[in-house]
Order: C-alpha cells, then structure tokens, then sequence
C-alpha cells in the first residue's frame, strides 16, 4: 500500500518510544539504546543573615569603650610614670621666688628634668603640693619621675648648701674670687685637670682651664673644695659644648679651642643677643682678611684690669694679647663664654661687617660698618655723645 511503512520501521519506531518511555519515567538503568536523563533536584534556600541596627550599635559601642580604655590606661600611665625612675645626668635647676607650680612645669620640662609640664602640675595639684614647691637653685636628674621632683622641690634646698652663680664671660680670677667660700685654691685646681683635657680640643700650649669652665650656678656643700667645683664646670662645658656644631668653624681651618676663643671675646663685647653673631662674624672677616682684631678685651685680659681706662702705653704693649699690634687671635680664651656665645663663634652669620662701635643710647647695642669711612663716623657720634655727657659712657639713656 503506498505510503505504508515496512515491518522493520515500524519495529525501529516502536523501540524508540519504548526508549523516551523509559527516559521520561527516569527508572532505566541506561542499557540499551535508551538515554537516562538525571532529574535536576533543587534544594530550598535558608534566610540569609543581615546584621541588624542594634547588632551594629553595639559594635560601635564596644569599639568607643576600647578606645576610652585604651586612653585612660595612656592618660593613667603618663601621670603616675610607673617605669619611670629617678633619673640621670645632672642639671642645675633655677626656681624663681614667686613662681606657680605651672611657671615650674615649664621649667622642669624646658631643662629636660621632666617629660612633660601640664602632667607635673597634675601631679601636684592632685597630691596636694602646689603650694610647697621651695624656689632655689637645684641640682636635679635630667628624666625624673614627677613624684620624684617633687619631692624633690618640697624638701626644697638644703641649708648647708653654698651656691655660687658665675656669669658668663668671666675669667678664671674673677672667679677665683667668687669662689672664695670653698676650700682650696680656686686658681691652683682650674690650672688643669683629670677631667678634662684642652689638646682633645686643639689647645695645644694652654697654660690653664680657661675657657673650658663653664658658667652657671652651682650648688656645693659648705666646705666643699674648689676641685670639686671645677670637676662640676667641666662637666658642664662637655655636656653644652657637646651640642654645638663645628662643621662650619672647621671649614675655616679653626679648632674648637679657637672656636672657645673667638666666643670669649664675643661675650665680652656683646651686650645684647643679637649683637654676638654679628660680633663673631666681623672677627671671622678680620681674620680672612689678614686685619688685626683691635678687640681691646684681650689687652684687658693680658693686665687684669677690666675697668680703668686704657693708657697709650698699654695700647703699645708687645703682649700676644694685644690684638691691635698682632694678627690673628689672641693664645687662648679671656674668659669663659657661655652656650649662646660658643653658637655664634661656631658658626657666625655671612657678613661684609669689620668693625663696629656702641651705639649712642643703644641700651648696649653696637652699630656695625663694612668700611673705614662709615666707621670713623660712627666713632664720631659716639665720641660727641660722650663728651656730652661729660667723659661717661653714653652707651644708656634714660
């Protein structure tokens, strides 16, 4: 019949339905021609987790704590200082008459003896001793515990303490005779010393300490021998000389101990701060040029007269320190300069000045000039004024 299909496709048909049978019912074991087709299996969702708003105040909450723990622990421990000592390295301490326990603070922490003024006030508001803070000249460790300077501070100075302030710039017999409380003599225990020795610092003919005790007060027991003072100076000087810088002085061909020189005359000329490193700078220009110094302090040194006027004839004096006759700087210091002074020798401002004079009712200022002409008018004004004022110096006015 047309169109009919034979035996053997509708056998191949009735196989192939049998076989999507078997695959839709999903029970074959896959053998034969038929095609096993795995069910797809879906597995329900969970909620998923959200962290709520009260979840995360409380986060907020612990974290703010933590931090307010960890600033009380900071705040408790910079107060009380329970790894802090009783300090080390001496340093002498000047408490005013009148001063508050906070102007003492400062002092405390400007001078490195504490870490910190607002804390020592703290301290001594809160134990109650604000009050009992003695003025003085102490002697006290640089890193001590607050408790520590406060004790220190309410026993206050001892009785059987001499103080001796020694200002800056002076020389070894002025001090000799501030330092006539001690026992010994002054001048014999500052001609040298095993504490110090002046060729480390280029002083290669110095025939004395001078220029290597270092001015400030110090505190000794009554009795106490003039060796042990110069022991405290030459302390001193290392620990301040050890903070200046000398590259620049070195660049120039000067050792520390010309360095220490040039800072005694600045301290003796100088009246004023701002007058040093402009001095030390006309002594540096002086010297690259080949010009005497004219400094008359050094002639002063050389006849220990710090106050009469100098005659004609001393000015004519061969001494080597007579910086009007010889080139160069004197043989060694003409006193003993403090900090500020060996700064500006070390390393003086860069300038054309080479010389200068007292300014007329400066207050102890100087005027300073590059050129002879200048300086001779200079040097008139000055003279007219002090002729005004009838041969006295006219360096104030009222």
């Amino acid at each position: 019949m047309p169109g009919a299909r034979s035996e053997e496709e509708r056998e191949r048909a009735r196989r192939e339905r049998e076989a999507r049978r078997a695959g839709r019912d999903g029970d074959g074991d896959g053998d034969g021609d038929g095609l096993f087709v795995p069910e797809r299996v879906h597995r329900p969702r969970g909620p998923r987790t959200r962290v709520g708003p009260n979840v995360m105040a409380r986060r907020v909450v612990a974290l703010l704590l933590l931090a307010v723990v960890v600033v009380a622990a900071w705040f408790l421990i910079s107060l009380f200082q329970p790894f802090t000592g009783s300090g080390s390295g001496r340093v002498t301490v000047t408490v005013p008459r009148g001063a508050s326990v906070g102007q003492i603070g400062d002092i405390l922490a400007r001078d490195g003896v504490v870490s910190h003024s607002f804390f020592f006030e703290l301290r001594a508001r809160l134990g109650g001793h604000s009050g009992d803070l003695k003025p003085g000249v102490y002697q006290l460790e640089r890193g001590m515990s607050y408790s520590a300077a406060l004790d220190a501070l309410t026993k206050g100075v001892a009785p059987n303490v001499v103080r001796i302030v020694i200002p800056e710039g002076k020389s070894r017999r002025e001090i000799a005779a501030l330092a006539g409380g001690l026992r010994g003599s002054y001048l014999a225990a500052s001609a040298r010393s095993p504490y110090l020795n002046p060729r480390r610092y280029g002083a290669r003919h110095a025939r004395n300490l001078e220029g290597f005790l270092f001015p400030a007060s110090y505190q000794l027991k009554k009795g106490a021998s003039a060796r042990l003072l110069v022991r405290e100076q030459l302390q001193a000087f290392r620990q301040n000389f050890s903070k200046v810088n000398l590259s620049y002085a070195r660049k120039k061909n000067l050792t520390a101990y010309d360095v220490l020189t040039i800072a005694s005359m600045v301290e003796r000329e100088a009246e004023v701060p701002r007058d040093r490193p402009l001095i030390a700078s006309v002594i540096y220009n002086r010297l690259h040029d080949h010009m005497p110094l004219g400094i008359d302090s050094t002639l002063r040194y050389a006849l220990n007269d710090w106050t009469k006027p100098l005659r004609v004839s001393q000015l004519a004096s061969p001494s080597p320190y007579n910086t009007r006759n010889h080139v160069g700087l004197p043989p060694g210091p003409i006193g003993n300069p403090g900090l500020a002074s060996i700064r500006a020798a070390a390393h003086p401002p860069r300038t054309k000045y080479l010389f200068f004079v007292v300014k007329p009712c400066g207050n102890g200022a100087h005027v300073f000039s590059s050129t002879n002409a200048q300086f001779l008018r200079d040097s008139a004004r000055y003279n007219a004024a002090r002729q005004k004022r009838g041969g006295r110096s006219p360096a104030t006015c009222k």
